[in-house]
């Protein structure tokens, strides 16, 4: 199984990924797209020719991003941590899928959240709502025959594994960014489990890093100061949020990934795995073997189907 390398990378910018490829006819979802590199990646996939649909808890917001991404565009209100929000959006959806993007995201809630169901929030929202979104796709996934599934996950997942014996803090203290790690690791998990059982139905899936960027997802650790903080701690430059959507858009489009699935990128190329958190490279990062590992996806698979039944 050969490493997937590409010539973009750091710089690349969503509409470089997307230069010549034709989706036209093709429907998308994008969650999370009402801001930062949610709006490009559905910005990329429209000019592509895709029919793209912004998944967004803030429909107002979501229709001003609409209108300067023009008629290909659409909105539909879906809050991940709301089960009938997620159930009402699936039953609504009526039409083969091709790509969905699992864009939207909480990072680092500074005080322990639960959800209705007594998840905690950030495991609730990125992870398990997005499960719930994707269950109730896929037959309009494997409809299409071709469909991808895109996975935004972050260099936080090195912060942690899955614990699936305390998922929701009820006996270890709660660390913000250690939660967010652990969603975004099931984030890794969730593609690497949903290649392996839906692969047969022409469905892959893959997950991300799309680098730092400086958006409203920091908006819990003191936004735009936690960034500048980051950068002088860690010399790792910033992201536009035009080349932060580049990996989205590259595991969306290009030929490159076709059939490929259950696997980690970063700057549009195959991410190293990496054995230790400090071995990982500045910047791009590499990617935990326990995000990687099919026993854990396989249980978190089989947990997370428990948890939305």
């Amino acid at each position: 199984m050969s490493v997937v390398t590409t010539p973009f990378g750091f710089e690349s910018t969503a509409a470089e990924v997307a230069e010549g490829i034709d989706l036209t006819g093709a429907h998308a979802i994008v969650t999370g797209s009402a801001s930062g590199i949610g709006v490009e990646t559905a910005r990329a996939l429209a000019v592509a020719g895709a029919n793209v649909t912004l998944a967004v808890r803030d429909v107002a917001a979501g229709e001003r991003v609409a209108a300067q991404i023009g008629p290909r565009a659409r909105v539909a209100q879906l809050d991940l941590a709301d089960r009938a929000s997620v159930d009402g959006f699936v039953a609504r959806w009526t039409e083969p899928l091709h790509l969905l993007v699992n864009n939207a995201g909480v990072m680092a809630i500074q005080d322990l959240q639960r959800s209705p169901e007594g998840w905690e929030q950030q495991f609730a929202t990125n992870h398990l709502g997005h499960f719930r979104l994707a269950v109730g796709l896929h037959d309009a996934l494997a409809a299409d025959g071709r469909a991808r599934i895109v996975a935004v996950s972050s260099s936080g997942h090195l912060r942690s594994p899955v614990i699936f014996d305390d998922l929701h803090y009820r006996f270890r203290d709660y660390d913000p960014f250690g939660a967010y790690g652990q969603s975004k690791t099931a984030n890794v998990l969730f593609a690497v489990g949903a290649t392996e059982r839906w692969a047969a139905d022409g469905i892959t899936a893959n997950a991300l890093n799309p680098g730092g960027i400086q958006t409203n997802l920091q908006r819990h650790v003191g936004g735009r100061e936690y960034i500048d903080r980051v950068v002088a701690q860690t010399s790792i430059p910033i992201k536009t949020v035009e080349q932060g959507a580049a990996t989205s858009v590259f595991l969306a489009t290009r030929p490159e990934v076709e059939g490929v699935g259950g696997r980690y990128f970063a700057d549009c190329n195959e991410s190293e795995v990496v054995q230790r958190r400090e071995d990982a490279p500045p910047g791009r990062g590499g990617v935990a073997p326990y995000a990687l590992d099919p026993g854990n996806a396989s249980r978190l698979w089989d947990v997370s189907l428990e948890l939305i039944s």
